[in-house]
């Protein structure tokens, strides 16, 4: 059995070049899955909201909806490092909420470390999170929480302009303490200067190779999700085909009378002749 990473194997990770990989899971059989195939660390994301609630974005995901998830993937995956995705509404107000939602992450849902997201506007959250001895990882670019206030879920970084922005809210995140950051949606270009200038794990997600490591919803990676790929998705399975195809068949096989099938039904340990006995007296008494 793997030994759970911890932050500073992540660093040595970095130190050697050796790549970083995290995947997002919800539910403890998956993140088994995850756990068993070596994954580096799982994030029970909010992406939650889309995936496994169906809505349209990540909003109205709450707190509560993420502590139940965690503590499952956590069942699932003793021995990986997992991140709690705190969630919108749950840092916004206050430094004291912050802190506060985040204590309950780690009392509650036994994860290792949160992430947030947002830079310079969240930089006291992170800070102040980070003194309370919890490791924060950063999370800049596209994010998805504020994908409204962006017009929708679009690139960031491709102007001169916006990529400044981008690389500021790196290094503040960097500078309040976090221990790492995701970028999201970006040019591989600006991505792969912030890799440079920042001495933490600088993850990616469609933000080109120059990383630490790479992170995916696994409704992409398993192609769960057939409403949306995103550009920078690559499936490595077709989920949604062989479920699809799986209950296809359960249908069929109910249908024409041919499951179950001997080997599923359970067999009579006693006198069949009993039980014919049996059977008769307790019809005998309702038909009276």
């Amino acid at each position: 059995m793997a030994k759970k990473k911890t932050i500073l194997d992540l660093y040595k990770m970095k130190e050697s070049g050796e790549k970083i990989v995290w995947v997002t899971a919800y539910d403890c059989c998956f993140a088994s899955y995850a756990e068993k195939a070596g994954m580096d660390m799982i994030l029970v994301g909010d992406s939650m909201g889309m995936i496994v609630y169906g809505y349209q974005g990540t909003t109205p995901v709450t707190m509560d909806m993420c502590i139940n998830h965690c503590q499952a993937v956590r069942r699932g995956a003793p021995n990986t490092y997992i991140i709690g995705d705190m969630p919108f509404g749950s840092y916004h107000e206050s430094v004291t909420d912050a802190v506060h939602n985040a204590v309950r992450f780690i009392k509650e849902a036994d994860v290792d470390c949160i992430k947030l997201e947002g830079g310079v506007a969240v930089a006291d959250k992170i800070k102040a999170i980070s003194q309370a001895g919890i490791v924060v990882f950063g999370h800049v670019g596209l994010t998805p929480q504020s994908s409204a206030a962006m017009g929708g879920f679009k690139a960031q970084g491709r102007t001169t302009e916006s990529a400044r922005a981008v690389i500021k809210d790196a290094i503040a995140v960097y500078e309040a303490g976090a221990r790492a950051v995701l970028l999201e949606g970006v040019p591989e270009e600006v991505c792969s200067f912030v890799h440079k200038i920042l001495p933490i794990p600088v993850f990616g997600i469609g933000a080109g190779s120059d990383t630490d490591g790479q992170v995916l919803v696994i409704g992409d990676v398993l192609g769960m999700y057939e409403e949306f790929i995103p550009k920078f998705a690559k499936k490595y399975a077709d989920i949604a085909g062989i479920a699809t195809q799986g209950f296809a068949q359960f249908i069929k096989e109910v249908k024409e009378g041919t499951f179950p099938a001997p080997e599923h039904k359970y067999k009579i340990s006693e006198n069949p002749e009993e039980f014919e006995t049996l059977f008769f007296e307790i019809e005998s008494a309702l038909n009276k």
